[in-house]
């Protein structure tokens, strides 16, 4: 009788692992069956806005679903990417979010209504956004060593711009005046456009942008390019030296994007997003496309990018919290 019960349990488990495994392949086989939404979380028109719209036709062909963009921006991010991790973990609605939106608001807001590792999945990165620092066409500094000089002088006067709290222009101005020892003013935008008119229009001194928004008007002189954020000079633009190299060793900062869907959603379905996502970003076209945007291809598996969040997080929240800074 003990062997018959023994058996019959083994069975049962052995037919709910089995009954598991095709309801799971059936998950990812099966989807998607609609069309699905990708949230970007700053506005229409920007590097990021542009990325999703050159890689969401090519997701809806290789799918077989229409895939629709959808802008909602705001608070660095965060109003995209809450609604996101509030929304049915099925697959069909996924969000383009920011670095920014992924590592450091949790440090710096108070009560951000979602967590990044819980209430997320990660599917892959998508692109990286080379940051730069502008000036004006007015602004009497003609390098980062003389932008230091008049902050250093002119201690609180001197604004810069980002695209929001919490962003990665936001944090790298915050590095920057750490590393130089200056004390600049934060003055937050809704996306790097409006930060570069500022600029421009002398509104305020100086902006931490992505490359994609400013490089037109670098091209044009309406803006000054003082140095490049990240460690090595960008593909986009060698002729702009490093911040670095032009004037405060070690610095160096990053912005990237990934593509991410609410917490639970079934591990075959991400998979398939994963294995779509990795074969368009890796295409020859859509690196050339992305490029003529002022943005880099990255893709990785979904453990890469959680390690790299987990990692980012890590070095912007020690920042946050050894100089208490504070959402603006």
């Amino acid at each position: 009788m003990k062997i018959s019960q023994t058996m019959s349990r083994r069975t049962f488990v052995a037919g709910s692992v089995a009954l598991a495994s095709s309801f799971s392949f059936a998950q990812g086989d099966a989807y998607p069956t609609r069309p699905i939404r990708l949230v970007v979380v700053f506005p229409a028109g920007g590097g990021t806005d542009v990325a999703a719209r050159i890689v969401a036709p090519k997701l809806a062909e290789s799918l077989g679903q229409p895939v629709v963009v959808e802008n909602r921006p705001g608070s660095g991010g965060a109003i995209g990417i809450n609604f996101v991790a509030k929304s049915a973990p099925d697959g069909y609605t996924l969000v383009l979010a920011s670095s920014g939106g992924l590592t450091a608001l949790p440090h710096l807001t108070k009560n951000l209504p979602y967590n990044p590792l819980k209430d997320l999945e990660p599917i892959s990165t998508f692109c990286v956004s080379p940051l730069v620092l502008v000036v004006g066409p007015a602004f009497p500094g003609k390098t980062v060593k003389d932008l230091i000089a008049i902050a250093r002088s002119k201690p609180g006067e001197l604004a810069y711009g980002s695209g929001g709290n919490g962003t990665a222009p936001h944090l790298a101005g915050e590095l920057f005046k750490v590393m130089s020892k200056t004390n600049l003013l934060h003055v937050p935008y809704k996306g790097s456009g409006p930060g570069a008119i500022a600029t421009m229009s002398g509104e305020i001194a100086m902006s931490f942008s992505d490359m994609g928004t400013v490089r037109p008007y670098i091209n044009s002189g309406k803006l000054r390019a003082l140095g490049v954020l990240s460690k090595n000079r960008s593909a986009l633009a060698p002729e702009i030296p490093t911040i670095a190299e032009a004037g405060l060793p070690g610095y160096e900062a990053e912005g990237w994007f990934a593509v991410m869907a609410p917490g639970g959603t079934p591990t075959p379905i991400i998979e398939k997003l994963n294995s779509a996502l990795v074969s368009i970003l890796d295409s020859t076209e859509v690196k050339a496309r992305l490029y003529t945007a002022s943005l880099e291809t990255a893709f990785s598996s979904p453990a890469e990018l959680r390690s790299k969040i987990e990692r980012d997080s890590d070095k912007w929240g020690a920042l946050i919290r050894e100089h208490k800074l504070a959402a603006d």
